[in-house]
């Protein structure tokens, strides 16, 4: 049987774009005159080197006669041994075998060369045998999967490597994942680009890549698709660009325009997974887990329900880290709200609830966060612990953002500040004007300095169960029973730690320092 390499994964782990697969490349692309995914131009690539791969087999072949036992063979004749990755050898000799077991046959001698030793084989062999298959069987042999499927399976890896490789390549251009030969896209330079910067500055908004087209002088008799791409490749290869276009659009920014915390995550948002053993959560703690339905909760995240993609509102718990971010969190319950896009980030308009102001903001997908709502915390006074709520008004993609106002009064709430280095937590009065969990309220006194401890490095690399335990000791304080809930916790490791509630439950499921109350209260040991 013929071992085709193509068929194996060890082929594409390793492969190599050669000058022959560059040229069928630029000819596909030329034939195409349109942009191409990488996906297809990976699959017309194993079509091709398969077909290469079977003209070689084919030319192999040629080269002598395949060794069969049923076939005769005479001096001087070349032969081909598959069993021997299709070794030629020339036939040295021919004289009758002997063994009554097969009946009248002959062994013919091969010389395979000075660097190996003559071998013998039947031939003239009537007796059946596993070598006596056709050609055609040969060729086809260890299942020679069409590309699609060596796509699917062997040849997975493809794709990324393809990117990879053709993106040192000078004549392909690329944007999202497609690819065009340069020598068909319209040039568009500096003085172009130029352009559209101060179009997106006079719109002071996201412009479609149609809507900055217009504004330039690019030959018409380019296709439109051409024109497309080619502004947004250069767009996208000029550091002063975002695209923030949702689904399908291709809107485009300038980074200069976006709040910081779209660019680059706050550092109260950033988390470094913490290993836990999630059987050491207490049931009672999982419910308390999935009710928090933090964004880091990764055992929660699943894609979104069908009955959450079509729900006209939710509520979430505004936490600490997303008060000072001026965020909102991408759970389960909030990411069917907001749109997609191919690009890092997505625009997304929102409506105050309570005054009817529309204002901007940014979707930062793999942050897991909805980018541009300080000042509007900040012009609600909303406090850590607040309850937040999502509407869907209509199908222009506008999402109003609200909150449940109550008559403004000043109450008893958990307060932080940084002590002689230490983090310290007190009950003080503050003024609420909206509903709120009581378990995770909280409040800063100097959020400056709390930021300044989060950042020491002493502060930064300390184990999270003496994080825990300092918090929990300080807490309990504040409860005349000393009891504190597990919720609680969470909302204030958070003033200084980035944390889901996953690794702070299993601390306080399996350390003996605390003992639980039920329905999620715990107390110190001792």
């Amino acid at each position: 049987m013929i071992q085709r390499k193509t068929q194996t994964a060890e082929y594409w782990q390793e492969f190599t774009l050669s000058p022959a697969d560059l040229e069928f490349l630029r000819n596909l692309l030329l034939d195409a005159e349109q942009p191409v995914e990488t996906k297809a131009l990976a699959e017309a690539l194993i079509g091709e080197r398969c077909r290469r791969e079977e003209a070689e087999l084919r030319a192999e072949l040629s080269r002598g006669i395949i060794y069969q036992p049923k076939k005769r063979f005479a001096i001087g004749d070349k032969v081909l041994f598959p069993v021997f990755d299709f070794r030629l050898g020339e036939v040295i000799e021919v004289r009758p075998g002997r063994n009554p077991e097969y009946g009248e046959f002959e062994v013919i001698t091969v010389d395979f060369g000075p660097d190996r030793r003559p071998r013998s084989f039947a031939a003239n062999l009537t007796a059946p045998h596993k070598l006596n298959v056709s050609t055609p069987e040969l060729l086809i042999a260890d299942s020679a999967e069409p590309p699609a499927r060596l796509l699917a399976t062997v040849a997975a890896d493809l794709p990324a490597i393809l990117r990879q490789q053709l993106a040192e390549q000078p004549d392909f251009a690329t944007f999202e994942d497609r690819w065009l030969l340069r020598i068909l896209m319209a040039d568009v330079h500096i003085g172009h680009l130029n352009i559209a910067e101060a179009a997106i500055e006079m719109a002071n908004a996201p412009v479609e890549t149609a809507a900055l087209l217009a504004e330039l002088d690019l030959p018409a008799e380019i296709r439109p698709e051409i024109l497309a791409f080619s502004l947004n490749s250069a767009l996208s290869a000029d550091g002063r660009f975002d695209q923030v276009g949702p689904g399908d659009k291709r809107c485009w920014i300038l980074r200069r325009m976006e709040p910081a915390e779209a660019l680059e995550t706050p550092p109260s948002l950033r988390y470094t997974p913490i290993p836990f053993d999630r059987n050491l959560i207490a049931s009672d703690l999982l419910q308390v887990e999935w009710e928090l339905d933090d964004e880091w909760s990764d055992e929660l995240i699943s894609e979104p329900a069908a009955a959450r993609m079509t729900l006209p509102t939710t509520t979430l718990l505004l936490t600490y880290p997303h008060l000072v971010a001026g965020t909102l969190p991408l759970n389960k319950h909030t990411r069917p709200f907001f749109p997609q896009g191919s690009g890092e980030r997505t625009v997304v308009t929102l409506i105050d609830g309570r005054w009817g102001q529309r204002f901007t903001a940014y979707v930062v997908h793999k942050g897991r966060y909805v980018a541009g709502l300080r000042p509007w915390f900040e012009q609600h006074k909303l406090p850590a612990g607040a309850y937040i709520v999502l509407e869907r008004r209509d199908r222009s993609g506008e999402i109003v953002v609200d909150f449940k106002p109550k008559r403004m009064r000043r109450e008893w709430m958990r307060k932080a500040q940084v002590v002689d280095g230490k983090l310290d937590i007190q009950l003080r009065k503050g003024e609420v004007a909206c509903e709120y969990n009581e378990t995770i309220i909280i409040g800063d006194e100097r959020p400056d300095e709390i930021a300044r401890l989060r950042a020491t490095l002493a502060f930064a690399e300390r184990p999270l169960d003496q994080i825990v335990y300092e918090i929990f000791t300080d807490l309990a304080g504040l409860s005349q029973s000393g009891s504190v809930h597990a919720k609680t916790v969470y909302s204030a490791v958070n003033l200084v730690r980035r944390c889901p509630p996953g690794p702070i439950f299993a601390v306080l499921s399996s350390d003996p320092r605390y003992l639980t109350l039920g329905n999620g209260f715990y107390r110190l040991a001792a």
